[in-house]
């Protein structure tokens, strides 16, 4: 699938000059928010490509230019400029735990191999580094033989991998656990000793997967502790100030409706709320269960993870309490992107909402990329020029 645009390129012909600079190639770019987060740590995006036309709008949308429109597998190698760092966001339907879990070779998630061959392809001019991100299913997907394969992929390519988790709760509050692979060229990076981690870091099912994996090359970085989790923000941080006549308030049918849908735990979370002089939010989703279809609603001032607003529970939903009443609705695209940490200034430009909605729910949390970038990819650029002087 292609399409015309006016991409972002700078010359294939780079000078070594720009390889050793803050440079990057973002694909599986989906909206930008892996370039945003990149931007803010000073770090500049010189080539982007995606396979749909709704996510380059909205990345045209918050950066005034759009990019590759194309299927990763029909792209040339020939036509992507050279970068210290290429980034990879590849699709996780068939890793996601609440998917079919068809795996790395599945029919959207085997897009990582189109990557895999367009580093290969480009041989010495390929990045130096990496940076793949993905869902924790990604550690559990075919009993842990689908991460495997994706780190023995890197090492085939000649980079050592380090890998960790990061939850964006650190940083905007979003429960949005996610894992993040980091792979370097050379020797010297080969380490066999892992460094102890908080199981924040990295969870008691990653530790066993690397254990597991003596044969792969893995690399260990020095990582700081992340930020602590947030407890809170979601109502005074990204909840929109509407008004109470504002159409998209849902009708009394249909509040009551959830509130019906609610377990007795969860309906007395509500009720508990709009007891209170003080009016409030909790966010909430509808989910299959065995007893039929359930409203739950979160029992903290933060969001749950943001999803693709496809099918009855993908979408994120808040109900709004206190002085004796009770009102509900969806999530508004403003702030799906608050909770992925996009500042107002951006300017969200889509067809509908689902657009908007699905594409925030699909995308990387901008803070959390901000700080792997200041916190380990710059160093690890830096020591990458030092040994090419």
């Amino acid at each position: 699938m292609t399409t015309t645009v006016t991409p972002i390129r700078q010359s294939a012909s780079s000078t070594d000059e720009s390889r050793l600079a803050l440079t990057a190639v973002e694909y599986f770019a989906g909206i930008g928010l892996f370039r945003m987060g990149l931007e803010a740590a000073g770090w500049r995006v010189v080539f982007a490509t995606d396979w749909s036309a709704e996510r380059a709008q909205m990345y045209e949308g918050f950066f005034g230019e759009s990019y590759e429109v194309r299927d990763v597998f029909s792209l040339s190698p020939d036509t992507i400029p050279q970068a210290t760092l290429a980034t990879c966001s590849f699709p996780c339907i068939d890793l996601s735990l609440a998917g079919k879990q068809q795996g790395i070779h599945g029919k959207h998630t085997g897009a990582f191999w189109g990557f895999c061959g367009l580093l290969e392809e480009q041989g010495e001019a390929s990045p130096p580094m990496v940076l793949l991100e993905n869902v924790h299913g990604w550690l559990y997907s075919n009993e842990g033989e689908d991460f495997y394969a994706t780190a023995k992929a890197l090492n085939d390519l000649g980079y050592a991998c380090d890998v960790f988790t990061i939850n964006a709760r650190s940083f905007v509050p979003q429960s949005r656990p996610r894992v993040f692979m980091i792979g370097a060229k050379g020797e010297i990076w080969k380490e066999r000793s892992a460094r102890s981690r908080s199981k924040r870091l990295m969870p008691t099912k990653l530790k066993e997967l690397i254990h597991a994996a003596d044969d792969i090359d893995w690399m260990h970085l020095d990582i700081s502790e992340p930020p602590l989790d947030l407890s809170h923000g979601f109502s005074s941080d990204i909840v929109e100030d509407l008004s109470v006549d504002s159409s998209r308030w849902w009708s009394r049918e249909k509040v009551d409706k959830h509130l019906a849908m609610m377990s007795p735990k969860h309906r007395k979370t509500v009720e508990t709320m709009a007891e209170c002089d003080q009016e409030s939010q909790r966010t909430f989703f509808r989910r299959r269960r065995p007893a039929g279809q359930r409203a739950e609603v979160r029992s903290d001032d933060i969001a749950g993870c943001l999803r693709t607003a496809v099918g009855g529970s993908g979408k994120q939903f808040m109900v709004s309490a206190g002085d004796g009443t009770i009102r509900m609705r969806t999530l508004t695209a403003r702030e799906y992107a608050r909770l992925q940490g996009v500042p107002d200034s951006y300017s969200i430009v889509a067809n509908s909402e689902r657009q908007s909605l699905s594409a925030f729910g699909d995308a990387v949390c901008v803070p959390a990329v901000t700080w792997i970038a200041e916190e380990l990819l710059i160093p690890l650029a830096h020591r990458l020029a030092r040994l090419q002087q």
